[in-house]
């Protein structure tokens, strides 16, 4: 496990930039005041937009199954068959 470098909240107001193009291309950074840790700055995780056709199927193999009658009876439990109709005084 790495030590994430620290920077002061001094530092991080005068090179927001630089520490937020760091943290963009993957480092991470504890923030100090007054020479305690205060918080960190770590990227966030890039959410994958595509699923290929192979990785779709591999999933799709372990899915359980799903029986119709059972999913449309769990839909009419929930839904509010009593709906208030605004207008309706």
């Amino acid at each position: 496990m790495s030590v994430q470098p620290e920077i002061t909240q001094r530092d991080l107001r005068n090179r927001s930039r630089q520490i937020m193009d760091a943290i963009q291309g993957g480092q991470s950074f504890t923030v100090t005041r007054d020479g305690h840790p205060i918080g960190q700055l770590v990227p966030l995780r890039r959410r994958r937009r595509f699923v290929s056709r192979q990785e779709f199927a591999a999933m799709s193999r372990t899915a359980p199954d799903l029986d119709p009658d059972t999913f449309r009876s769990d839909q009419d439990a929930m839904a509010d068959t009593h709906l208030n109709d605004p207008y309706d005084r």
